[in-house]
C-alpha cells in the first residue's frame, strides 16, 4: 500500500476530503448542489486532477455531502454507494428546492457494494482502510476509517451536541470506530480531532 496523503477541498463551511495513493484518489463527500464548478476549482487548485479521482464515496445522503454527485459522475467519477444507502438516494431528491440547481443522480450505474466489500475495493486502488455502518446523525450514515487511525464521519454527531438525533446509535458509532482503531476524525463541518476528545481522554 502507498503513503497516503489527506487534502480538503471543501467549501461553504462543508469539508471534502480527498485520499490519495499516488495518482489514485478517493473524494470522500461530494459537493453541494448546483456548485460542480467550485468544488472542481477547488480539485485544480490542490493540483488533483478530476480523472485521477477513482470514486466518489458520500458519507450520507444530505445536499451539503452529496449534492454534486451526478455531477461528477457526469465528468467521468463514478460513485462508489454502500447498500445500506440506496434508499436514501431518492429521499434525498424530495428535500431539493428548484433554486438549489442540484443534478438528479441516476441509480442504474452506481458502483454499489457492502461494507463487508470495502476493504477488497479500496485495495485496489491502494487505500487500506474500511468502510463501516456509523448511523447516530442518520440511518444512511457511513464512515471511511483508514488502518493509519484517520477516520472520515462525515455529520456523526458530537456526543457534546446530542439532541434530537439517535444519541444511543451515535455513541455505539463512535464505540465501533474506537474499537477498530480510528484515532483521527475528520468530520464534515468543524476542526480535525482527537477521537479519545470525544470519550473525555484526549491523550
Amino acid at each position: 500500500m502507498h503513503n497516503l496523503t489527506i487534502v480538503n477541498v471543501g467549501y461553504r463551511s462543508t469539508h471534502f476530503w480527498v485520499i490519495s495513493a499516488g495518482t489514485n484518489r478517493l473524494l470522500v463527500d461530494l459537493g453541494w448542489p448546483g456548485s460542480f464548478g467550485e468544488l472542481a476549482a477547488n480539485l485544480r487548485r490542490m493540483d488533483i486532477p478530476l480523472h485521477e479521482v477513482r470514486y466518489g464515496l458520500a458519507t450520507h445522503y444530505h445536499i451539503d455531502h452529496a449534492g454534486a454527485a451526478q455531477d461528477l459522475k457526469n465528468a467521468g467519477v463514478p460513485l462508489l454507494v454502500i447498500d445500506i444507502q440506496e434508499e436514501a438516494i431518492p429521499q434525498m431528491a424530495q428535500s431539493i428546492k428548484p433554486a438549489d440547481n442540484y443534478t438528479e443522480i441516476t441509480l442504474s450505474d452506481n458502483v454499489v457494494i457492502s461494507c463487508a466489500e470495502s476493504r477488497a475495493l479500496l485495495a485496489e486502488i491502494g487505500i487500506a482502510g474500511e468502510i463501516l455502518p456509523t448511523p447516530g446523525h442518520s440511518a444512511d450514515s457511513v464512515s471511511l476509517l483508514l488502518d493509519s487511525g484517520e477516520v472520515f464521519t462525515g455529520d456523526l454527531t458530537n456526543p457534546a451536541y446530542f439532541v434530537a438525533e439517535d444519541a444511543d446509535a451515535a455513541m455505539a458509532s463512535w464505540r465501533l470506530l474506537r474499537e477498530k482503531g480510528a484515532r483521527r476524525v475528520h468530520p464534515g463541518h468543524g476542526p480535525v480531532h482527537s477521537i479519545n476528545a470525544l470519550f473525555g481522554a484526549d491523550r
